[in-house]
């Protein structure tokens, strides 16, 4: 029996959890990456229900247990830096801002990774610029390299995912949040705690901190913008724009402002990025399939990228080996994993600016409101508010199929 040859686009976590299942099942796997090397770093990422237990189904589990940052939970603070009200992280495997198991994005990437090493094949610093799927493999053009024929495409690229676009042109709707996030890693000082910390200020501004476990700082500079909507998430700046604007925005800000955009040049992992939501109508067409981001991201605000791209790889592999035909298989796929989605992109009412408040009024009412979800008596509640809908799914068995 001929092994199934699967390409996947993007080195993140949906592309490399996809190729760790897909080994297991005994499928041939090579992922590619447009970066030009592994991209370590990154920010906190959480993993929460059902993607835990797919952690703990792949083995895994123990492993990302090992690489969490030592986040405490989430507080909020004010002018000054003091408490308004605290959030610690729950026992749950769902509850809460701060999940049980915090981990770096570039951490579990490369848990990921390494599942995979001589089982998947990596090919870093290319893209695939063309698809032609003839019924019985698809012919995949590289940016660099030559032509080579797969039975199967998923495209793993995230939001803006070029993959995607060669074979559902015009078909993902895009919805912006009004919000732009810039990511960037800081030298850890005596003022750092292995807190969440989160400071909301006027104009719709919020700095955040996190530890993470490499002696470092992980920071987030946060502004609410006039794009929210249906429509097309607004095109990045260069670097060089986006640090002018930053420096406009955020200078003389109360807290923490002003010691992270002293480090805006000197860091070399800042990333922007305008955010928003992707729904798409369909996840398959012929020999190429959608997932995580690509097909659904939910957004950072939602709680639930990791989970979401966790999960979805694992009912994709599964799906996928279960069935004789792919047709079938992304059909299951589907139907397991879109009410799932649905889920998680139906963020709460007034989401994200609730949390990014613009006027003095609106930061104080804010405050107000933690004040009272932090006291002891509505401390459960409090959770809550913060808790994403993550183990709403029945995970399908597959191990019979390895």
């Amino acid at each position: 029996m001929t092994v199934p040859r699967v390409l996947i686009s993007g080195a993140s976590i949906a592309g490399p959890g996809l190729a760790f299942w897909l080994n297991r099942y005994g499928w041939e796997t090579t992922v590619v990456e447009r970066a030009p090397v592994f991209r370590d770093g990154g920010q906190n990422i959480d993993v929460r229900g059902a993607a835990r237990e797919v952690l703990r189904r792949a083995g895994l589990e123990d492993a990302a247990r090992e690489a969490t940052t030592g986040e405490r939970g989430t507080r909020f603070v004010g002018d000054a830096g003091e408490t308004i009200a605290e959030f610690p992280v729950s026992d749950s495997e769902t509850d809460g801002a701060t999940a049980e198991v915090e981990i770096l994005r570039g951490d579990l990437a490369r848990i990921f990774i390494d599942a995979t090493d001589g089982t998947t094949t990596y090919r870093y610093g290319d893209h695939i610029t063309g698809l032609d799927d003839d019924g019985e493999r698809v012919l995949v053009s590289f940016a660099h390299g030559e032509d080579e024929a797969f039975d199967l495409v998923i495209a793993a690229d995230g939001i803006r995912s070029s993959t995607r676009e060669l074979a559902f042109p015009g078909e993902a709707v895009t919805r912006s949040l009004g919000l732009e996030m810039t990511y960037l890693t800081i030298p850890r000082d005596d003022a750092d705690v292995p807190w969440w910390q989160w400071y909301s200020g006027v104009g719709g501004r919020s700095v955040t901190l996190r530890p993470d476990r490499h002696g470092t700082t992980r920071a987030v500079l946060t502004e609410v913008t006039s794009d929210r909507g249906d429509g097309v998430v607004p095109a990045r700046r260069d670097l060089d724009a986006q640090r002018r604007h930053l420096r406009n925005r955020f200078v003389g800000l109360p807290w923490q402002a002003n010691r992270i955009l002293e480090h805006l040049d000197d860091s070399d992992d800042v990333y922007y990025e305008s955010i928003g939501q992707v729904r798409t109508p369909r996840w398959a067409s012929g020999r190429v399939a959608l997932l995580g981001d690509a097909a659904w991201c939910a957004s950072p605000v939602s709680g639930m990228g990791t989970s979401l791209s966790i999960v979805g790889a694992y009912v994709l592999a599964g799906e996928l080996a279960a069935h004789v035909h792919h047709r079938d298989a992304f059909r299951g796929y589907e139907r397991i994993m879109r009410p799932y989605v649905e889920q998680a992109q139906s963020l709460p009412p007034g989401t994200p600016q609730l949390a990014n408040p613009t006027s003095k009024a609106g930061v104080a009412a804010f405050r107000t409101a933690l004040r009272v979800a932090g006291s002891k008596p509505a401390k459960l509640v409090g959770a809550q508010l913060f808790s994403p809908p993550a183990d709403k799914i029945d995970l399908p068995e597959y191990e019979h199929l390895t």
